[in-house]
């Protein structure tokens, strides 16, 4: 309580200061490229990150591929940016979904993602996901990433995915 006591107290105008600041060293100020107002911008910059992915059918569906952790997606510790992980778990969940499920309309209804250890920049994640159940309306997969030259277990993700009911007319 000693050190409580010796800090000053901000005022309001203060505190606001201060957390515009933050907010703006975060970066909430500065200008988007172009580039990202174009449709389909984010499931691009996703697919950027992707590379050699797989997808096998038999027996369950399984969807893996790889991602290189580059600049564009650490974080100020130069590991792979928390959002990227989720970007990504959701975007090869819904693949691994929709290869069990089929080409139906879906949409993702939950991700719960655990951060184990950290991807540094410039090593290589391997990224697996699988059907962890399927029902007539909904799709659960897992999804883990492991790094590449250790395979230790550095994310892992859940996702549940709802399939849209068809209209019959």
């Amino acid at each position: 309580m000693a050190e409580e006591e010796q800090r000053p107290k901000l005022s309001p105008a203060d505190s606001r200061a201060v957390a515009l600041a933050f907010i703006r060293a975060l970066g909430a100020g500065a200008r988007l490229p172009a580039a990202a107002d174009q449709p389909d911008a984010y499931s691009a910059l996703v697919r950027a990150i992707l590379s050699s992915a797989t997808v096998s059918a038999s027996p369950a569906p399984r969807v893996s591929c790889t991602i290189a952790v580059s600049p564009a997606v650490t974080n100020a510790y130069n590991t792979l940016h928390g959002g990227a992980v989720a970007a990504v778990a959701e975007a090869v969940g819904m693949a691994c979904a929709r290869a069990a499920a089929g080409d139906k309309e879906m949409f993702l209804g939950e991700l719960s993602t655990a951060y184990l250890a950290a991807a540094r920049l410039d090593s290589e994640v391997d990224v697996e996901a699988k059907i962890l159940r399927k029902g007539r309306s909904v799709v659960v997969t897992t999804i883990e990433f492991r790094l590449k030259d250790t395979k230790k277990l550095c994310y892992t993700s859940r996702a549940t995915f709802y399939i849209m009911p068809t209209a019959s007319l």
